[in-house]
């Protein structure tokens, strides 16, 4: 079986990148279609993914979804249907990603007073800075603030469990994917 980590956007991959890297995931590079995750929402809109499905001679894919919305359906072309015999899971960070960040700061408390107003991605602008770089939504962010202590990433995906109500039945939490 291999896996194929679709991401929903490039923040979700480097969360996945560091973790991939640091041995902190359930699965390894040797799991992975391609050893990597991926950028993409639709198989049929990434070239890189449907290239990779393409290669892989094998039929016993499962996709793994990463993101915080997942609504719009993920299209399976004809062509790739049998391919993807391992079934569809997804892994959810609701509201937003920056929750993750907001728990690592130990601002919880602070965001669940405003939240009603706030979105997480605006709370963390406003509030969040590392090396003296205000958080502004970018990759490089999440790899400066997470790249060299994963463990504080691992504590806030862990954290965000816990303090999360619930997905929809069919959505598993970031904590699921972790060894």
């Amino acid at each position: 079986m291999k896996y194929l980590i679709m991401c929903e956007g490039p923040n979700e991959l480097a969360i996945m990148n560091i973790l991939l890297e640091n041995d902190l995931l359930v699965y390894t590079e040797d799991d992975l279609l391609g050893a990597v995750p991926y950028f993409a929402r639709q198989i049929d809109s990434s070239p890189v993914v449907h290239s990779a499905l393409t290669e892989y001679p094998y039929n016993d894919v499962a996709i793994i979804r990463v993101g915080d919305k997942q609504t719009e359906e993920l299209r399976i072309p004809e062509y790739f249907r049998e391919k993807i015999s391992g079934g569809i899971c997804k892994y959810c960070n609701l509201p937003e990603l920056e929750v993750l960040l907001i728990i690592s700061e130990g601002l919880w408390n602070e965001y669940i007073k405003v939240k009603s107003k706030e979105k997480p991605k605006q709370f963390a602008k406003k509030n969040i800075k590392f090396n003296r770089q205000k958080y502004d939504n970018s990759s490089s962010f999440y790899y400066s603030y997470y790249g060299d202590s994963p463990k504080k990433l691992v504590a806030a995906i862990k954290e965000y469990k816990q303090k999360h109500s619930s997905h929809k039945k069919d959505e598993l939490y970031l904590a699921d994917l972790l060894k």
